[in-house]
């Protein structure tokens, strides 16, 4: 990986966090959880990508930056799952409650 290659991946990925961070802010908080556990493929995907990254970079700048994504991506993928297990658990009826019908 050459210098402007480096550079050409730092540019994506701190313009992806700018419009990732633009993206969200704007997503009304209602919407926010659904947005959030319905993205867990995507995130996955990242993850995989930062791994492939990682297989081909040669210098420490490359696996810096591959781990940062790795991290980040793992990171929005278990804040999903846990988001939406919190989500269902409220639509889960309780122990001695009965149900209506």
């Amino acid at each position: 990986m050459n210098n402007l290659d480096l550079l050409t991946a730092i540019t994506v990925f701190v313009l992806s966090v700018l419009v990732g961070v633009e993206v969200i802010s704007k997503v009304p908080a209602t919407l926010h959880t659904p947005l959030m556990s319905g993205s867990n493929a995507v995130h996955g995907i990242v993850v995989i990508g930062a791994m492939l990254i990682a297989a081909e970079s040669h210098t420490w700048p490359g696996y810096a930056l591959a781990f940062v994504a790795m991290v980040f991506g793992a990171m929005n993928v278990v804040g999903g799952y846990a988001v939406t297990d919190r989500m269902l658990e409220m639509f889960r009826a309780r122990p001695g409650e009965k149900k209506d019908g």
